[in-house]
Order: structure tokens, then sequence, then C-alpha cells
């Protein structure tokens, strides 16, 4: 597979980070409004005039929220995965995994589950089951192919976007979100409940598992994985001396919590369905991370353990802190300089109903190279996506879902979030790129057949 070490290689040589692509592509952006938007304006006015265009996107107060509310999604995902139930629940499993097949196919498939549900928790859940699996066949002294059973472990981010944290879908459902003007408050039920999405979700859980049990048929493996193992797991600590440290020792406190903020979901989930609203609903950001928080608590218990946890995870949103607000930066300047406009018009102009949908998964997979944020990129590319639907008549939501699909295919490509997975299972990129490859590939199929069934 040489053009899979020249595509490798390529990549760790010549890609920068996503900082720096983050900054480079501000840049970009600012030039091109500036030689296509100008217009009879001075050049000296019109550069001040996108800066503040640039400005007001970087610290606009709705999309900083939005920023909060991701970082929060993935901190909880990571302190539910540390959880002594999570832990749990692969220990169980692991008796099933006798081979690379077997293991391959039951890892890709509970992390596909749990990044239906939060793609934070997918994201630390799938990388600690694979390199528990890589233990115990270290243990035992079995061969396995461990890096098939890490690129199983990272599935769960080729079909994030279209479960119940998927940024766009949860946004766009939210009744203050940025473009909540344009398009309206759009429910879950058009977009992740959609018969597009749910036939998307069943092949996707259906056939990403086995391809990866027939694949791991063929490639076993052929030597013993060589691990030395850091304990990833938040546990139980002694109870200290002090009353206070006493009191956040009690799991009964984190019990108590946790159970407190699920039954206030529960009251607003019922609340919102007597005023008329469905039940897809309910879920937006806000209720969202109000469920996570719950659940945080009560898997964890104790506030050491809580607190333990959050340190662990932290470290998770740097990138989303310094890097949507340049996002939202660029967003600002091509909304501001009509530079959307141009873009969704020429999309039209050689575009149809059956097209558009499938040009903006392709364009939405080619960004995601370069902008490896679902959130982030949903803030760039939602001004040309409601100018391109609004002008063509296009669905909406099915515009929203073919840039999620685009986004979370090239996953596959875009070694960004794998960096987690990498650091637990110390594997490296060049070890796990093969497999991620063929994913991709078998992802492209299955998007494609979507956009073009429904």
């Amino acid at each position: 597979m040489k053009w899979v070490s020249v595509y490798n290689n390529f990549f760790q040589r010549y890609f920068p980070s996503p900082l720096s692509i983050a900054l480079l592509l501000s840049l970009f952006s600012f030039l091109l409004a500036l030689v296509f938007t100008k217009g009879s304006t001075s050049f000296v006015d019109y550069t001040l005039e996108l800066a503040d265009y640039w400005y007001g996107g970087l610290f606009k107060s709705s999309l900083l929220e939005f920023t909060v509310h991701m970082m929060l999604i993935l901190v909880l995902g990571h302190i539910i995965a540390l959880s002594p139930l999570a832990t749990r629940i692969i220990d169980k499993v692991l008796v099933f995994c006798d081979s690379t097949a077997r293991s391959a196919f039951l890892v890709s498939l509970l992390t596909i589950l749990v990044a239906y549900f939060n793609w934070g928790f997918a994201l630390i859940f799938g990388a600690i089951f694979a390199r528990k699996v890589g233990e115990k066949f270290a243990k035992e002294r079995k061969t396995l192919n461990y890096p098939m059973v890490a690129v199983a472990a990272y599935a769960g981010m080729m079909v994030w976007h279209g479960g119940l944290s998927g940024s766009a879908p949860i946004t766009v459902a939210g009744e203050s979100h940025t473009y909540v003007s344009q398009i309206g408050v759009i429910s879950i039920a058009e977009t992740l409940f959609s018969s597009m999405n749910v036939f998307n979700s069943i092949v996707l859980l259906l056939a990403v598992p086995l391809f990866f049990y027939f694949m791991g048929k063929r490639n076993p493996g052929f030597q013993v994985p060589s691990i030395q193992w850091k304990e990833t797991n938040v546990s139980s600590e002694n109870l200290a001396a002090l009353p206070a440290e006493r009191f956040e020792s009690k799991p009964l406190v984190g019990w108590v919590f946790g159970a407190m903020f699920l039954l206030y979901f529960i009251y607003l989930s019922v609340a919102k369905v007597q005023e008329g609203a469905s039940l897809l609903s309910v879920l937006n950001l806000q209720s969202t991370n109000l469920l996570l928080l719950g659940l945080a608590f009560l898997l964890q218990g104790s506030m050491k353990n809580f607190l333990s946890a959050v340190n662990e995870a932290i470290g998770d949103v740097s990138g989303i802190l310094i890097q949507f607000p340049l996002y939202f930066g660029i967003m600002g300047i091509i909304q501001g300089s009509g530079l959307a406009g141009m873009i969704a018009g020429m999309f039209t102009s050689f575009s149809n109903e059956i097209t558009l949908p499938i040009f903006t998964f392709f364009s939405a997979g080619i960004l995601n190279v370069f902008v490896p944020s679902g959130g982030g990129q949903w803030q760039i590319q939602a001004p040309i996506i409601i100018e391109s639907a609004v002008q063509s008549g296009v669905s909406m939501p099915k515009m929203i879902m073919a840039m999620c699909y685009g986004d979370q295919l090239t996953n596959m490509l875009q070694p960004f979030w794998a960096l987690p997975l990498l650091g637990i299972t110390q594997l490296s990129a060049r070890d796990i790129l093969p497999y991620c490859l063929l994913i991709f590939f078998l992802g492209l199929a299955i998007f494609m057949l979507s956009l073009l069934l429904f």
C-alpha cells in the first residue's frame, strides 16, 4: 500500500497544526473578501471594514456561548467515559474479545452506539476499550492486529454528527441560534430523526462492525501488542481525615446532585411536551449539557472522583477554546462582506435539487480537513448553506445533514480527533491510517447512497 505511505508522509510533513490552519484560513478569507467584494470603496477603508466584520464575529456573545457548550459536551462526555460503570461495561465485553475479528467487531459496535449519544464520551470510551483489548492480548501472549482494533474505536467519529450530540442539528434546534431569523427553529425530528438519517444510522451500525469483522478475519495480526499500561479511569480514593474531604469523598453527594439535575431535565422535557412541542424537540445544546451534567455526577459519585475526572478531561478543550473564536471571525468576514452570497450563487448556478446536497457534502468533507471541528465548520459553512438552499429551494434539514455527513466522514482522514486515541493506545498515525482509509471509502459509499435515495 505504497500510496498510503505517500499520503501519510505528506500529511505529517506539510500539514500545520489546527491552530495554524485556523489562522491561515482567517487570512485567506480576509484576502478573498478584499479581492472579490471590495467594490468602489477605497482599499484602506474596506480593509478596516473587513477587520470590523472579523472582530464582530470573533467575540460575538451568542457564538462564545456556543463555544462553551461545545467544550462542555466534550468534557462531560470524557468524564462519563472515565466512570466506573463505563469501565465495568468494557470489562464485561472483553470476555468475548478472543480474536482480532471479534475484538474489532465489538469495539466498533459499542463505540458507534455510544457516539450516537455523545461524541466526547465515544472518543474516550473507544480509546480505553481498544487499549484494554490490547492489554488483554499482551497479557495472554496472543497475536492481535492492534491498529485495526484502534481504528474500530475511532469509527464513532464517522457517525457522531448524525447523533444526539451533533453540533449543527442540535444548534439549529435551539430557539436562540445565530440564524433563527433566517431559517427558524429546526427540530431534530427533521434532521437527526429524519428518514434519511435513520437509514444512515442503521446501515452504518450494521455495515461498519461487519466490515471490521471480515477485515479482521483477513488480517488477524502477527504480533503480540507491546503496551506500557497507564491507568485511565478514575478510581475511588480512601476517605480523607478532614470533614470537608470526607464530605467530598462520599458517593452519595454526587448521586444526589446528579439525580436533581436529571429530574429537572425530565421536568423541562415534560413541560415542553405539554406546551405542544414534540418529544424530539426537547434536545438542544442547553438540555443536552444538563443531561450530561446529571449523568456525569451520577456515574462518578463523589465530588473527589468528579473533580479528578475533570482535571483529566479539561485538556481536551484547549483547541476549541482558542480556535472557535477564530472560526467565528471567518464567519463574520464571509457574512459581512457578502462573500457567502457570492459562493452560494456559484453553487446554485450549476446545481439542482439532487446535486446541491452532494456538492455540500463534498465541500464539507474538504473543509473538515482544514477545520477539524463540526461546530466551527457549521459556523463557517452555515451562511453558504442557508443562502444556496434558499436560492435553490432545497430542503434545509437535508442540506444541514449533508454538511454533517461530509464533516464526519473525513474525520477518517484528519488526525486531529485521533490524537486522544493515539495517546491512550500508544500508536502512531502511520499505524492506523491504512484502516482509516478503508473505512472512509465504506462511509463515502453509504452517505452518497443516502443522499441520492432521499
